[in-house]
């Protein structure tokens, strides 16, 4: 598998994926500038970055000779996105602003704005010419067809993708009807709530979608709505940070941002994603959140998204994988990754988050099926030959989700075909390697401990996880 598995991507630059969507982002959050020997490590980054996107190019069209073309509709969205960055590096842009004024904020002395316009305006234009080029040439000879099904070698492509993303040997349809009984399950649970809130008649999927037309949990358009927003997630990051005594025997303290995700990438990315900080405590963790529109987001589905991708979270994991030895800290295996931050969700509701909301506890019950939705849409593109707009609408009617986050998330299952399987398939064997602990263990069990246990034991396969379990067990007894 790719080291970081979530990278596990047939296509080399697509919305979604690509030095040209991560590299300003980066540049402006995790290269420090304070002082000259900091602002040359950015002139050095910058003057590589032509380099990247030419093994980039290489790539592409090594794909493409053997017929690996993205479907049309994820490449209308990767032209305009590198039309968008080639406009903004042809005028100097934000990477030259981003550095200029940093350098000016801590008084470093420096030509700095020439000697970087140069480089951005020259080498780095050029070579987001050249892939803006070959986007444009592959979008001649592209289908609509979304899955792996329809592409050379797709089936055996797929297959060991789903090995990658789930680190198991789960077939297409057994992940398929794994997410059909968990949605049905879920959905259970779901129901009463909604009977509560008034919600009585109708599919789960049709109440959740006139829930979501409830002005009580809508938020403001605009700027207003989005700085309600940032003052709402670090709300409930404050509450959540004071919970973790009472769930980890041995706690991290993370530093961490909450951000905005930088306009040129917001229309292919998801409502929000995160990660912890660099392995010296220098660089923060950060939540980076989606506020093209305010319209992404509930009052009632927010709160599960901040403890997904902060605490105990993405982030707070993270920290206890940065203090793995250093190629144990690199290494990202996607169904831990993101089978721990589902299991964050169920831990904040274990800890109370939802207690006096029941909307919000509805919100992380929605996002649990939407994962278990996941392992049905996923499977159903790359493996039953499912339509972008078949899949859109299982989202819609089956769980409520509103069009304008499906749309992406959708496109996001055909850039990354298996990645969205490894959510709920490591969820769920963290909550079982869970339910073996307390029944060997009995009155002797600790959640504390074995939370502990879990994050202690590092970002790992899930056969490794079930050792750690099997090694915390007989420490234990």
């Amino acid at each position: 598998m790719a080291v970081g598995s979530w990278r596990n991507t047939p296509y080399v630059v697509i919305q979604n994926v690509g030095a040209t969507l991560m590299f300003r982002a980066s540049l402006d959050a995790d290269q420090p500038v304070r002082d000259a020997q900091d602002a040359e490590a950015c002139l050095a980054r910058m003057q590589a970055y032509p380099a990247v996107l030419a093994g980039e190019l290489e790539r592409m069209r090594q794909a493409a000779s053997r017929g690996l073309i993205p479907p049309s509709f994820l490449l209308d969205k990767a032209v305009a996105q590198m039309q968008s960055a080639l406009a903004d590096a042809s005028g100097g842009g934000g990477m030259v602003e981003s550095l200029v004024r940093r350098a000016r904020e801590n008084g470093i002395a420096g030509n700095w704005e020439a000697r970087a316009r140069s480089i951005v305006t020259g080498p780095v234009s050029r070579a987001l010419e050249t892939q803006l080029a070959e986007l444009q040439a592959q979008r001649t000879r592209a289908s609509g067809d979304p899955g792996m099904g329809e592409r050379p070698e797709g089936e055996a492509w797929y297959a060991w993708a789903l090995r990658a993303s789930t680190t198991t040997r789960m077939s297409p349809d057994e992940i398929h009807r794994m997410g059909l009984e968990q949605l049905e399950q879920i959905h259970g649970r779901m129901d009463p709530i909604l009977k509560s809130l008034g919600y009585t008649q109708g599919t789960v999927g049709d109440r959740m979608t006139a829930l979501a037309e409830d002005p009580r949990f809508r938020f403001a358009e605009g700027d207003a709505g989005r700085a309600e927003i940032m003052r709402f997630i670090e709300q409930r990051i404050e509450w959540i940070r004071a919970q973790m005594p009472r769930a980890f025997s041995t706690l991290v303290n993370p530093k961490l941002e909450v951000r905005r995700l930088p306009a040129a990438e917001e229309p292919g990315a998801p409502t929000a994603y995160g990660g912890s900080g660099s392995k010296d405590g220098l660089i923060p963790g950060k939540m980076w959140i989606n506020l093209r529109t305010t319209d992404l987001h509930r009052r009632y589905d927010l709160p599960t998204l901040v403890h997904h991708e902060t605490i105990p979270g993405h982030i707070w994991e993270g920290e206890y994988s940065n203090r793995q030895p250093l190629i144990r800290s690199i290494l990202a295996f996607n169904a831990f990754s993101e089978g721990w931050a589902l299991y964050a969700e169920q831990l904040a509701d274990e800890l109370g988050a939802y207690d006096e909301n029941p909307a919000w506890r509805l919100g992380y019950l929605q996002s649990q099926a939407f994962r278990a939705c996941r392992l049905v849409v996923d499977t159903g593109l790359h493996r039953k030959r499912w339509t972008r707009e078949q899949s859109i609408r299982f989202f819609m009617e089956r769980n409520g989700n509103k069009r304008e986050e499906v749309e992406s998330e959708v496109d996001r299952y055909c850039s990354w075909p298996g990645q969205a399987c490894g959510y709920k398939v490591g969820h769920s064997e963290i909550v079982r390697q869970r339910s073996r602990a307390q029944a060997a263990m009995g009155a002797a069990f600790d959640l504390r401990e074995f939370d502990t246990a879990v994050v202690q034991g590092g970002n790992a396969p899930l056969d490794v996880l079930a050792r750690n379990v099997d090694r915390y067990i007989a420490r234990r007894r």
